[in-house]
């Protein structure tokens, strides 16, 4: 056993009370919005042109660059241990932010697998509509509370990620037969961790926000709101986004 695993503690999903439960259905019609837009959809069908693939590869590289920034605004203000959840918080931060690292190398080489070199990644400028979500997460995570923060970042973004993710991932295939296009086990990676092993994140940010703010109605109320203004910015993005494969229809 390592000194890291060795003190490591699995966050404890608990049944959800009668205003979590209502927390997360009122959630959900936003979130589909978002896992089953159009664009993931011909993504996972085979027919959003290569165009408008490698404009949505390009243009949502800041979010995947960032979020562990992101996150380490919400860490730095995980810092009042006698208030329920702010410790078992800070504890699922630190783990996860080295996990987000590790993602953004995967999404390199997804990009790269689509004709994108790292250099245009790294010099990428998202129209205004896509880079909304990133000045919103950037936002809340610095200003916002630790609920407010993890509603918007963790649960939003990573929910509604990780269910599109799995659909996407199905289908992919199908771009092998673009000869511009290398699909391998490299280029999948970052598909497959969010399809598979990373799917209980939102409910890990889930069961965060009831431990932080399960005694305050108030915080609950912006928690929600967060969440779903996060999961709108998202939407917006993906409806630019879009612009490229209705255009050429």
């Amino acid at each position: 056993m390592t000194a890291m695993n060795q003190y490591a503690t699995k966050l404890e999903i608990t049944a959800h009370s009668e205003w979590s439960q209502q927390f997360w259905d009122e959630l959900l019609p936003a979130k589909e919005r978002v896992s089953k837009h159009p664009l993931f959809l011909d993504m996972a069908s085979g027919s959003l042109s290569l165009e408008c693939f490698r404009s949505a590869l390009l243009n949502f590289y800041p979010l995947v660059a960032h979020f562990p920034s992101y996150m380490a605004g919400t860490l730095a203000k995980a810092t009042a241990f006698s208030l329920a959840g702010v410790t078992e918080t800070r504890d699922w931060l630190i783990q996860n932010i080295k996990v987000e690292e590790r993602h953004l190398i995967w999404y390199q080489d997804w990009a790269g697998g689509f004709g994108l070199t790292v250099d245009m990644l790294n010099n990428v400028k998202p129209p205004a509509a896509m880079n909304a979500v990133n000045h919103f997460l950037w936002d809340i995570n610095y200003r916002g509370s630790l609920a407010e923060s993890i509603a918007a970042t963790n649960l939003a973004i990573e929910w509604a990620t990780g269910d599109w993710s799995i659909q996407v991932y199905k289908g992919v295939q199908s771009y092998t037969q673009n000869p511009e296009v290398t699909i391998n086990k490299r280029s999948l990676a970052w598909l497959r961790a969010h399809a598979h092993y990373d799917d209980l994140h939102p409910y890990e940010a889930m069961e965060l926000i009831k431990r932080l703010c399960d005694q305050d109605p108030v915080m609950q109320k912006k928690a929600f709101l967060a969440a779903q203004e996060g999961l709108a910015y998202y939407e917006l993005a993906l409806d630019e986004c879009y612009k490229i494969q209705q255009a050429n229809r």
